[in-house]
């Protein structure tokens, strides 16, 4: 638990991030009581975790930051996990949809059997995306972050068209259709 020192510590230090905001919305963070403000550092996890991670394991599987945590630099954080929510809709969809065709009675066995592999379809479909996404949110964040003077000028002259390419093209993802039958 921090103590009022630190939350004042924060405070300050937001504050002094927020400088050249509009007095509106300065006063909010101005006005907060200060038991009210939490800091937490963001977490970073080496994407290459998740080459050898299982995402899903017999019936059950992560999604959204337990997946894909992401630094907020290319503001694709709540985006992909509902890319997340649709595609493992799909995958678990079409695995209970299975059984509608057979038209036979199945045991408890095979329902789960099923689901097992929708689940697994689901990783096997957002493991990539997952890696690039971390990847590249990271990159981007250490490049816009980077304070050299060499940096500075590479960011500034030659990469914030690319960078701002590189978000736009993220965002263009297409998780396919649910099925409404």
């Amino acid at each position: 638990m921090l103590d009022k020192k630190n939350h004042q510590k924060i405070k300050q230090f937001v504050l002094t991030k927020i400088k050249d905001l509009p007095d509106n919305i300065k006063s909010i963070l101005e006005t907060t009581d200060l038991d009210s403000l939490v800091m937490n550092p963001l977490m970073y996890r080496p994407p290459w975790e998740l080459l050898w991670a299982n995402i899903a394991k017999d019936n059950v599987c992560v999604a959204g930051d337990a997946l894909h945590p992401m630094t907020p630099d290319i503001g694709q954080g709540g985006c992909s996990a509902m890319e997340d929510g649709v595609i493992l809709a799909r995958c678990l969809g079409e695995a209970m949809k299975a059984k509608n065709m057979k038209g036979e009675t199945e045991d408890e066995n095979e329902s789960y059997r099923r689901i097992e592999d929708g689940l697994k379809k689901y990783a096997g479909s957002r493991k990539w995306r997952s890696i690039d996404l971390i990847t590249t949110s990271y990159t981007v964040g250490f490049i816009q972050q980077s304070r050299g003077k060499w940096m500075t000028l590479f960011r500034d002259k030659f990469m914030s068209s690319f960078l701002s390419w590189l978000r736009v093209k993220k965002s263009h993802f297409n998780c396919g259709r649910l099925s409404h039958e």
